[in-house]
């Protein structure tokens, strides 16, 4: 069965965005959580454009290419401008959870609003043999609820924004993580966890 995980940037301080994140304004002042993304010599093998240092390169390269559907949640979706019609990742689909329809939803994408179980399901049928990537600190909080993540990976840059979207929101309980690696890059620390049950 697919594998259900999370690799998000995130600051020193947990956040995922900077402050006022929204339509028209992306993720606010936190773009410098990007800034590995391009600072490199090494071409991503999976995205156009990304030129990342070599350590960054086979982490990032090995994550995306396990991708085989995208979960997003609507505030993800709505700040990246629906993805241009498509989704975050070249070649996986894009699964959209939200509480309410949602107009802008194209062939391309797939929305689900009858909650993350029901989420999951359809990002891992349409994953294949592939794994399903989270995005977002909601759907990312609501899955760990739910018990369907196996792993959590955090690009860790060097940074306070000292406010923005936190990463993880409020849980019921600890959810006890294992270190699995530990990855130092410029401008960037790649710390991979598995979610222990």
């Amino acid at each position: 069965m697919s594998k259900v995980f999370t690799a998000l940037a995130v600051s020193v301080d947990g956040y995922i965005t900077g402050r006022a994140p929204g339509a028209g304004r992306g993720l606010g002042d936190g773009t410098m959580l990007f800034d590995w993304y391009f600072d490199g010599d090494t071409p991503s093998q999976v995205f156009d454009g990304f030129k990342l240092s070599e350590p960054s390169a086979r982490v990032f390269d090995g994550l995306a290419g396990r991708v085989g559907a995208t979960l997003a949640g609507r505030n993800t979706y709505e700040h990246s401008g629906h993805f241009g019609g498509g989704g975050p990742h070249p070649t996986a689909r894009l699964i959209v959870l939200s509480h309410r329809p949602s107009p802008e939803i194209t062939e391309q994408q797939t929305l689900v609003t009858t909650g993350i179980e029901d989420a999951v399901k359809a990002a891992r049928e349409a994953a294949g043999d592939k794994d399903v990537a989270l995005m977002g600190g909601g759907v990312v909080t609501e899955a760990l609820k739910a018990g369907l993540v196996d792993e959590v990976t955090l690009h860790q840059v060097p940074i306070l924004l000292g406010g923005g979207r936190p990463f993880f929101q409020s849980l019921p309980e600890h959810v006890r993580l294992r270190l699995i690696e530990v990855v130092p890059a410029p401008g960037v620390t790649h710390l991979h966890y598995a979610v222990e049950r």
